[in-house]
């Protein structure tokens, strides 16, 4: 009996974050092809972030001064059909623990928690958890059990406040 040998996926071949660098690479060009979109579609309206849920699934946080209600969704949904062909697409409000990807939302997010994953490791880890201290406009400053890292904003895969229960943005 001869036994063959197994042949790496696609993703073991590029490493073991490589599949997570394309995920987030495919965020980064459906955000630069649906916020221009939407923000000039619907007046006053923020997308806050594009995220893959699934490969064949994203979903648009959207923000609006006068809040996030289902017609609103409707609306940003209807603009975003070119893509329904390859994508079941979500529109959602941000909800307490809201997505952080802009300068401007982390000088909103001083003193608050938040969670981060980063593409190059601090402190042996891409995963942090912490305070934001700072928000300048190429970097995040935040406290972590670990120490305080001033981050990149480039460097920043993905960004959320922490729910914290007391009624804070």
């Amino acid at each position: 009996m001869v036994k063959s040998a197994r042949v790496p996926n696609r993703l073991e071949r590029r490493g073991p974050r490589a599949g997570a660098r394309d995920v987030f690479a495919r965020e980064r060009d459906l955000g630069r092809e649906i916020v221009p979109l939407v923000e000039h579609g619907v007046p006053g309206i923020e997308v806050l972030a594009v995220e893959l849920v699934s490969p064949s699934r994203f979903c648009v946080y959207v923000d609006h001064p006068q809040g996030v209600d289902h017609a609103l969704c409707a609306r940003v949904t209807h603009l975003l059909e070119p893509w329904r062909g390859e994508y079941t697409i979500d529109v959602s409000s941000p909800g307490p623990e809201r997505p952080l990807r802009k300068p401007g939302h982390f000088e909103r997010a001083v003193g608050h928690a938040v969670a981060l994953r980063v593409a190059e490791e601090l402190a042996g880890k891409t995963r942090l958890r912490g305070e934001v201290l700072a928000a300048g406009p190429r970097a995040v400053r935040v406290a972590t059990a670990t120490g305080d890292f001033e981050i990149p904003y480039e460097n920043i895969l993905r960004a959320n406040l922490v729910d914290e229960g007391d009624g804070k943005p």
